[in-house]
């Protein structure tokens, strides 16, 4: 069976029809990883999957990740609940690549729309190799060399996360269990091989190899060229949609612009690898 994938916009994104997830056997499952690879994140109309039929899918990918903040599914607790009248999900309205705060960022997330606000909830997803690509040769070269630190506790601070004071240990057992983390600026996608700009304004602190200035100067240019509107895309969701992105070269950002509005959406992490940088031979 081939699959029926159109293109979004020429740096990211692919809509893929005539599939229902809940059925693909594994030749479909090959095809639908390499479309992946090729578009960065994919989607899927009208899918309505049950819990064990996401964590199918998410496991064809790899192992799954437990996150370590929010809550899960009872039936299934590789599935994070994002529950809008249940949790405080405005740290999702800002762009950042998920879970980088951990020696291992995830691979990928498949994430199912389940309760939609008839307004707003846009998500937006951005490509780390197209931002990347788009730079000078001079600044490419810089940035090849250097390495950022990475920190939870920057898109999860205690005065918003530590309402109670079991809410407030359980997040310090986050930090001390996620202590911060190095990755080199630009990393190499393991299975394409592209360099990818790995920064992110969600989890990334500052830049090892510079002063504070200098730091702060490059990351507010950084985070701000790789979010351009011609590296991304905006998907508007509908309820039963199913998105899976490659979390190695992509940032996203779920717009908090619905109010009081119901929104649910499912979603399960593919454990990633150590990123690293290879030169090109």
């Amino acid at each position: 069976m081939s699959l029926q994938a159109k293109q979004i916009n020429p740096n990211i994104g692919a809509v893929i029809e005539g599939i229902d997830l809940n059925h693909a056997d594994t030749p479909l499952l090959l095809k639908i990883k390499q479309a992946l690879l090729q578009h960065q994140v994919i989607f899927f109309r009208k899918q309505a999957l049950s819990a064990q039929s996401q964590v199918r899918l998410a496991k064809t990918f790899g192992t799954l990740h437990i996150h370590p903040i929010y809550p899960a599914m009872e039936e299934a607790p590789e599935v994070i609940v994002l529950d809008s009248h249940r949790q405080d999900l405005r740290d999702n309205d800002l762009w950042h690549t998920d879970v980088t705060f951990s020696q291992t960022p995830p691979l990928g997330c498949v994430l199912q729309a389940i309760k939609i606000p008839e307004f707003g909830g846009d998500t937006l997803w951005a490509s780390g190799t197209a931002a990347f690509n788009a730079l000078s040769e001079d600044l490419k070269q810089q940035l090849r060399g250097l390495t950022a630190t990475h920190d939870i506790r920057k898109s999860f601070p205690l005065e918003r996360f530590g309402a109670t004071a079991a809410d407030r240990e359980r997040l310090e057992n986050s930090f001390r269990k996620n202590p911060p983390v190095v990755h080199p600026v630009v990393r190499t996608h393991p299975e394409t091989g592209a360099e990818v700009l790995f920064v992110n304004e969600g989890f990334t602190t500052h830049i090892n190899e510079l002063n504070a200035q200098e730091s702060d100067a490059l990351l507010t240019f950084l985070f701000e060229h790789a979010v351009k509107e011609e590296f991304h895309l905006r998907w508007k969701w509908q309820e039963g949609d199913v998105a899976i992105w490659d979390n190695r070269c992509t940032q996203h950002k779920a717009l908090f612009d619905y109010g009081d509005a119901h929104r649910i959406m499912h979603r399960a992490t593919v454990n990633g690898s150590v990123p690293f940088y290879k030169a090109a031979s």
